[in-house]
């Protein structure tokens, strides 16, 4: 539909409905020409199609971010163990999740994260659940079925990372592989196989083999080792751990906007293992992270903002607290019955445990050994004051730190890092 508008003074207005939805024209002032309502109909198609396009991608955008947040919602709830429910929002978004998987963590440049997801979906058939990480713009997480051969993970314990070499001749390429070679600007860390309910675990290991994979010639690794931190969770560490987060389960909001206990707990779950970065993993502004562990820090009564010591056994806290059987064994335990850390690292499982934790160190020579580490978390894991304690400079400092990273197979510098396993096992053989 078009149409002419003036008569009075001043040229006419051309009026041209352009087929893209309701109260859509084209408006031309003048010419006052015969032909000028054919050419400008003409026109008016050309742009109707351009106008459509570019609705067309702005709805496919919307479509794509609402599908990345769902994808990153399903993994915030394997986070926390809501399987079920991840498992429900992931058959509605294809593919299912498998019962068991496998973590790759891909180190990759920001600005190619989407282009590098769909090589990864092509690689894998489809039947790889990928993810942009909602916490470090460089990072893709995907969960994948395991690789055929794929070492089995268990609880929730860490170990050393190995560097994969090729396939057998003749074999399907891993695809770790397969990814470092269609991009080669990608750092690949993958987890041993692990029961979906084990994600959280899945993602440490497959930070640790990252950590092994930055400076690795074939520049991927695999999760080698398998520590288990719950040989530390006797009845000791159950009731031990209970009374350490009581004043958090216990505390009722005054207000019924203001986290409760569960998030709360969660805050602190998430500030342990990402720092500042938590923020952006939950989703709420610094200041209210920054708060929130304020409010930590009065109700456990240490400031597990700022002590290394305090963040560890917050962790290890955690840890215990939430394991399938604590609360068996914390209705078992004696009335009145208390404990202490000391008392949980004081028994010969978790001395076999410390020194399991402590033994790459000591093979790894004065740079990258036991005192350059002991140094380090006498400084809270600061890098500035152990480079002063170390008398030598914070380069200098970075690079022993990085090369304890290669010896213990695990992360240091980046979270989530194993500073607070280290912590407890020289805690626990009175090293420090």
């Amino acid at each position: 539909a078009s149409a002419v508008l003036g008569g009075g003074e001043g040229p006419p207005v051309h009026l041209i409905a352009l087929d893209t939805g309701p109260r859509t024209y084209l408006a031309v002032v003048g010419p006052d020409d015969p032909h000028c309502g054919t050419l400008l109909a003409d026109a008016a198609r050309t742009l109707a199609l351009c106008w459509r396009l570019e609705q067309s991608e702005r709805a496919r955008r919307r479509i794509e971010s609402a599908e990345e947040y769902s994808r990153e919602a399903v993994l915030h709830l394997l986070m926390v163990g809501s399987v079920p429910a991840a498992q429900r929002i992931a058959g509605a978004l294809r593919p299912a999740l498998p019962a068991m998987v496998q973590m790759y963590v891909i180190e990759c440049p920001h600005a190619r994260r989407r282009e590098i997801a769909r090589r990864i979906d092509h690689e894998a058939g489809g039947g790889a659940w990928i993810v942009p990480c909602p916490v470090r713009p460089n990072h893709v997480l995907a969960l994948v079925p395991p690789e055929p051969g794929a070492g089995v993970g268990a609880g929730v314990g860490v170990g050393a990372a190995a560097v994969g070499g090729d396939p057998p001749r003749g074999g399907p390429a891993p695809l770790d592989l397969l990814i470092v070679r269609l991009v080669p600007e990608c750092r690949v860390g993958v987890s041993a196989a692990v029961a979906l309910r084990d994600t959280p675990t899945a993602y440490e290991q497959a930070i640790h083999a990252l950590a092994v994979a930055r400076n690795a010639p074939e520049r991927r690794a695999g999760f080698g080792g398998d520590v288990d931190v719950t040989v530390l969770a006797g009845p000791e560490g159950y009731v031990w751990a209970s009374e350490l987060l009581a004043p958090c389960l216990r505390y009722a909001p005054a207000r019924r906007a203001d986290p409760g206990p569960q998030e709360l707990l969660g805050t602190l779950g998430s500030w342990l293992s990402f720092g500042g970065a938590a923020s952006r993993h939950l989703k709420i502004h610094r200041n209210t992270l920054a708060a929130r562990m304020r409010h930590l820090d009065e109700l456990l009564g240490v400031e597990v903002s700022r002590s290394l010591a305090a963040q560890s056994a917050a962790w290890l806290a955690l840890r215990l607290h939430t394991a399938p059987q604590a609360a068996a064994a914390r209705a078992q335990a004696p009335p009145g019955h208390t404990a202490t850390l000391d008392a949980v690292l004081g028994t010969p499982a978790a001395g076999t445990w410390a020194r399991a934790q402590l033994r790459p160190l000591e093979q790894a020579g004065p740079t990258a050994g036991l005192e350059t580490i002991r140094t380090w978390l006498r400084a809270d894991a600061r890098l500035p004051a152990a480079a002063t304690a170390l008398g030598i400079s914070l380069p200098g400092a970075r690079k022993r730190l990085t090369r304890a990273e290669d010896a213990l197979g695990r992360s240091l510098l980046t979270a989530p890092s194993a500073k607070y396993e280290l912590w407890l096992a020289m805690r626990a053989l009175g090293s420090l």
